[in-house]
């Protein structure tokens, strides 16, 4: 059985092939599938479950506990407010957050008594606070607007860069899919939506587009002046000779980000680093994935009737060299 390294090397040269131009129309229904899975699942499931911050509500946090459990916390709630759906998480070693639907000044003080009871603690160690929806709405305007400023930027760097609108538009596809793949997935498993987890939406936009670069600059260097071969195989080549870097690249990535997430957040109790993490890591996995089998196929069904030599022509007449 042949190394990584050999395997590598082969895909450089071109000697072992992966059939990722070929097959594009594979990768188009694959990820087609894929979406529409993800939005018939959320729909299904009832749509995306949204944070205190979008939604509003009301938050208890019981500090200085020696075993931080949560059933005691939604029981006590419960019991007060049986309608509102309590939702109760640790906050590192020693503290419970739970959170409500929005409750009177007379239902809090009641809940915060029954809470203390539940734990045992004084009720001065209840803290309670009301969140409003209106500041959601905000971070979630501003994000917008970043991400409309964000992709407009994109658009114009890429064809400037490389000489050509259908590698920009082609970057867009990728840096869709990856938003909504991991959108979906927070859809179709549950994960709560929360600012946090909206930044870490923007964050992993900015790798998948580096992984994406990566990609056509290769494709770009294949089909430079005085190359060989066809537009198709050369784009195919250099996703083959990227794809040992780009998973490397990944695993590199992930590994410190799933020490986050399971080591930040999950054991040591850190809610916002646990929903920036979750959205990191599985963005990163999602922005690999696209930036092969999304950005590339998408690039090569743009130029699937272009030759390198109307390419050159191309290129050389931008700069000036071709009247």
């Amino acid at each position: 059985m042949a190394s990584l390294t050999t395997i590598g090397n082969e895909l450089y040269t071109g000697e072992r092939s992966i059939p990722v131009v070929p097959k594009r129309k594979l990768w188009f229904m694959v990820t087609a599938i894929i979406l529409i899975v993800l939005a018939l699942g959320t729909v299904v499931r009832g749509g995306f479950t949204f944070g205190i911050e979008f939604t509003g509500g009301s938050e208890f946090r019981v500090s200085g506990l020696e075993s931080a459990s949560i059933e005691p916390a939604t029981e006590a709630v419960e019991s007060i407010v049986p309608d509102s759906e309590a939702r109760a998480a640790t906050l590192g070693q020693d503290t419970v957050r739970v959170q409500t639907d929005a409750v009177s000044e007379e239902q809090a003080a009641e809940i915060r008594a029954s809470l203390a009871d539940a734990y045992g603690v004084e009720t001065g160690d209840v803290a309670f606070s009301y969140i409003g929806p209106s500041w959601g709405q905000d971070v979630s305007r501003q994000a917008l607007l970043a991400l409309v400023v964000f992709l407009v930027l994109v658009s114009i760097v890429l064809a400037v860069y490389f000489r050509t609108w259908k590698m920009a538009l082609a970057a867009l596809a990728s840096l869709a899919f990856d938003l909504l793949v991991t959108a979906g997935v927070y859809g179709i498993i549950g994960f709560e939506v929360t600012p946090a987890a909206v930044i870490g939406f923007l964050t992993i936009l900015g790798y998948s587009l580096y992984d994406t670069v990566v990609v056509f600059d290769k494709v770009r260097e294949n089909t430079a002046p005085g190359t060989s071969g066809t537009m198709l195989g050369q784009i195919n080549l250099a996703v083959n000779q990227t794809l040992v870097r780009s998973i490397n690249t990944s695993i590199v990535a992930t590994l410190p980000i799933a020490s986050i997430l399971f080591i930040g957040a999950l054991l040591l109790g850190a809610g916002t680093l646990r929903d920036i993490a979750l959205a990191l890591f599985i963005g990163t996995i999602v922005g690999t994935w696209s930036s092969i089998f999304v950005a590339a196929p998408v690039y090569a069904q743009l130029r699937q009737n272009d030759t390198i030599g109307d390419a050159q022509v191309k290129v050389m007449r931008d700069q000036g060299a071709v009247v």
